[in-house]
């Protein structure tokens, strides 16, 4: 029988890419796509419902009206946005997860893809190759709910057999959706003012270095872990996962090596202070090890793809 899937927040940076992979791989009648609000793509190809996903009766009904046998998670508020209004941030993140862990638990749909963060990480987190199982600290309500859902997610697998999956994302680089209010939105945003306007200023500072990976990689991690057999999948908090590393200024050295021109300079603010609590650099080798996960991207084909794939957007 086909997968009849539903993605929760399809509006937004991974969702946008995440549902046209689906679609791709399933068909489009097999995968709805809902958000609190229409999405302003006309083009946008398949089945859409706006739901509001702390609403559990109106997720229930979106199953059973297609039949859903999967849903991808993505609803968050994300870190930069969620420090502005904390009490807000908590009630969407967690509230929209219960109700889907409660859902699968009771039977309404087979299997749940969650996602978590670095931001699950904190200030005393190793931060160099930073392990699977090491300390987690985390400073922000982002974090602070990432954390949480994670063993939230064991606990539901653990006691009722939930087949929930995670993956801790690091920075997610993308052309095709606007940034969401992350800390790591620099790493998406320099690329269009380079192409726009050859001068960039950065929130983050010079040096802050942070893991990253391009959007192609992390929908082929998200897809991969959802396709593993139930005995692979050994972890249910979330996996690590990684691709490279790399600061303002590195990123845009790289940027300098298609643009000759571009300049970057810096103003840093509490974004900064977020990111130098995270780790820089992550250690993946349980995802390799128990469903085979494999890295496509590294950084300098990233950067030139990006400003390929975005310089034929703005002519």
């Amino acid at each position: 029988m086909a997968e009849r899937i539903l993605v929760l927040g399809s509006s937004g940076q991974i969702g946008t890419d995440l549902i046209a992979q689906l679609r791709k791989k399933h068909g489009s009648a097999n995968v709805v796509a809902s958000d609190l609000r229409e999405p302003q793509d006309s083009s946008y190809d398949g089945p859409f419902e706006v739901l509001d996903a702390t609403d559990k009766e109106g997720m229930l009904r979106l199953i059973n009206k297609y039949e859903i046998t999967q849903i991808y998670h993505l609803v968050a508020m994300l870190s930069a946005t969620a420090e502005k209004f904390p009490a807000k941030g908590w009630d969407l993140n967690m509230l929209s997860l219960f109700n889907a862990l409660e859902l699968a638990k009771e039977g309404h749909y087979k299997q749940l893809y969650w996602p978590s963060s670095i931001a699950a990480f904190g200030p005393t987190t190793p931060k160099q190759n930073t392990e699977q199982y090491t300390i987690m600290d985390p400073t922000t309500v982002y974090g602070i709910s990432k954390l949480s859902g994670e063993l939230w997610c064991q606990y539901y697998h653990n006691n009722y057999g939930v087949d929930v999956r995670g993956l801790r994302y690091p920075g997610l680089i993308s052309y095709k959706a606007a940034p969401g209010g992350g800390t790591t939105d620099y790493a998406v945003e320099i690329f269009h003012e380079a192409l726009k306007n050859k001068k960039y200023t950065s929130y983050i500072g010079a040096n802050t270095r942070l893991p990253m990976m391009y959007m192609p990689d992390a929908i082929k991690a998200t897809i991969g872990i959802m396709e593993a057999t139930p005995e692979d999948v050994k972890i249910r908090t979330s996996y690590n996962l990684a691709a490279f590393s790399f600061t303002p200024a590195e990123l845009a050295i790289e940027i300098q090596k298609h643009i000759p021109d571009f300049e970057i300079s810096y103003k840093e603010d509490f974004r900064d202070k977020i990111a130098q609590g995270w780790p820089q650099s992550i250690e993946d080798s349980y995802a390799q090890k128990d469903w085979g996960w494999k890295l496509d991207y590294k950084l300098e084909d990233m950067v030139s793809d990006m400003l390929q794939k975005l310089a034929a957007k703005y002519q």
